[in-house]
């Protein structure tokens, strides 16, 4: 009698679909579009002078330096700056709404 071969799926096949399977579920959780830098313009709190310009803190924590800027300590002036995109959307906030759920 003959024995009949069984025919086995190709391993490489099978590894390109897990890696496709992973690449998809990494682009849902991870959200890259989070992580492209937004262009905003705020006015901030001159903190410091510098040679440089003036060095302020946004809303969002980050030191901005305004370059050319004549104004003194305490002063407002406009800046423009990049931050995440997840700063300005609140994708941390909704993460930190999941941790907050899931530990006891």
């Amino acid at each position: 009698m003959l024995e009949q071969k069984q025919k086995k799926p190709p391993r490489l096949a099978i590894i390109a679909l897990m890696a496709a399977g992973l690449a998809v579920v990494l682009v849902f959780t991870l959200t890259p579009w989070n992580f492209i830098p937004t262009q905003v313009t705020e006015d901030v709190t001159v903190l410091a002078i510098i040679e440089h310009g003036c060095v302020g803190e946004s809303q969002y924590g980050v030191s901005v330096v305004v370059p050319q800027c004549s104004a003194q300590v305490g002063d407002i002036v406009s800046a423009t700056f990049y931050v995440p995109a997840m700063e300005l959307n609140g994708y941390y906030d909704r993460l930190q709404d999941r941790v907050d759920v899931v530990i006891p």
